[in-house]
């Protein structure tokens, strides 16, 4: 039981950003499609980054008994998707809300200045 101990806390991270963001409304429940385009470009271009280093011995898998042993591709682990997914998501959600708070802050300088 110990080898999905890993997945599921990346799963359960996930699940704790998704409820973030639909409290706050920064991405999936503000801009659904351009949310899913976005993360799965950041995936991608992670996972070919993951491939080629790879490829060129830079990178290894480890191994951990906390870990499924699933692999997308040799010495890819599939929870280094979910973890790439998390990656991208937290950012987005990070770089969403401080957009947010500077358009505000812009906003109140702009009010104050108005009076």
């Amino acid at each position: 039981m110990t080898g999905f101990a890993y997945l599921g806390a990346l799963l359960l991270s996930l699940g704790g950003l998704a409820l973030i963001d639909r409290r706050f409304r920064l991405a999936f429940w503000s801009h659904p499609r351009r949310t899913a385009i976005c993360l799965g470009v950041g995936v991608v271009g992670f996972l070919l980054w993951d491939v080629a280093g790879l490829l060129l011995g830079i990178f290894a898998r480890g191994e951990s008994p906390h870990m499924t042993g699933l692999l997308l591709a040799p010495e890819l682990p599939v929870e280094e998707a979910v973890f790439l997914t998390l990656l991208c998501y937290v950012a987005l959600l990070a770089w969403r809300w401080f957009d947010r708070q500077a358009a505000l802050r812009e906003r109140y300088r702009r009010e104050e200045l108005g009076r």
